[in-house]
């Protein structure tokens, strides 16, 4: 029996009702079972120091892992580790599919990045003590639940909760964006934000940076995308860049609105339109088999978006 389950229920659900204060659980990569094939079945047999429900949980599983997870499920008994497989879409000839959906003890489960409704988005405020949310609020939080991952959204929900722990006053559009604008990687922000405003001196030094910091290529070229597809819509907008950037959700506020308008009035949708076809060609570049180095690929196409010019009008 198949079940769709939300992404950060899924581990709870599998292990059962109950179990999610007392779980332990433990995580590997799914790629390392084709040099260590023992390692999960270690993982599943070894006892824990401490009370309660143990899981092991392995990522993004490759096909060619089949043959370790098949050992550890045949060797697998009662007061075991909970085994709980996760991995991209699986068509039928998929080795995993074929594991799993006859066997007669393991659940095939999949799931999906569903948007929390408003009703979830409700409760999680009640238990981060955000019983009374004014309506516009509201609003802004049920259109940044479709813009975050599940989990990226709820973290957000705590922090809010965490920044209005306190305060009497009704929650604002205004402090959402602030709380927004905070937890975003600000490095990146930086780099992409030097990138719109044509800022090539800064940009070395901050492309250095994140590199140092081992941040993936394709986390960039989304970061680029998304902000520059915000300005096309800005600048694309019938009653200009301000009138597109105060229909967007999550809303822009404060000093970055200013300069998004300022960005989209620069550039204008034309060049606009060109950088975003730039930055899809990089980003299929970079999801390709090519043999390129990544970041040097992503580097380059930032360093053209930086050199573009504008149409200052």
């Amino acid at each position: 029996m198949r079940v769709a389950l939300k992404r950060a229920e899924a581990v709870k659900s599998l292990v059962g009702d109950g179990a999610e204060e007392e779980m332990r659980l433990s995580r590997m990569p799914g790629a390392d079972l084709r040099k260590d094939p023992a390692r999960l079945l270690d993982e599943v047999k070894a006892a824990g120091f401490f009370p309660g429900q143990r899981v092991v949980q392995v990522d993004d599983t490759p096909d060619a892992a089949a043959p370790a997870i098949a050992s550890a499920l045949q060797e697998w008994s009662p007061g075991d580790a909970v085994i709980v497989v996760a991995g991209a879409r699986r068509t039928n000839p998929s080795a995993l599919r074929k594991l799993f959906e006859p066997h007669p003890a393991a659940i095939a489960a999949p799931v999906y990045d569903d948007p929390p409704g408003e009703e979830e988005i409700e409760r999680w405020l009640v238990q981060s003590d955000l019983p009374q949310v004014p309506r516009d609020a509201m609003r802004d939080l049920v259109a940044l639940s479709r813009a975050l991952d599940p989990g990226d959204f709820r973290q957000t929900v705590e922090k809010i909760g965490l920044f209005k722990h306190g305060d009497p006053t009704p929650l604002t559009p205004e402090e959402i964006g602030q709380l927004i604008s905070a937890s975003i990687e600000a490095e990146v922000d930086d780099l992409i934000e030097a990138v719109a405003d044509g800022k090539s001196r800064e940009f070395a030094g901050l492309m250095r940076r994140i590199e140092a910091q081992g941040t993936l290529p394709v986390t960039i070229c989304i970061a680029a995308l998304r902000h520059f597809r915000a300005l096309h819509r800005a600048a694309s907008d019938p009653g200009g860049p301000a009138s597109g950037l105060g229909k967007m959700r999550p809303p822009v506020f404060g000093p970055r609105r200013d300069r998004m308008i300022r960005q989209a009035q620069d550039w204008g949708m034309r060049r606009l339109e060109e950088a975003i076809h730039h930055l899809i060609d990089t980003d299929l570049t970079l999801r390709s088999a090519s043999r390129a180095p990544t970041m040097a690929v992503m580097e380059r196409a930032l360093v053209r978006l930086t050199m573009m010019p504008r149409e200052r009008r």
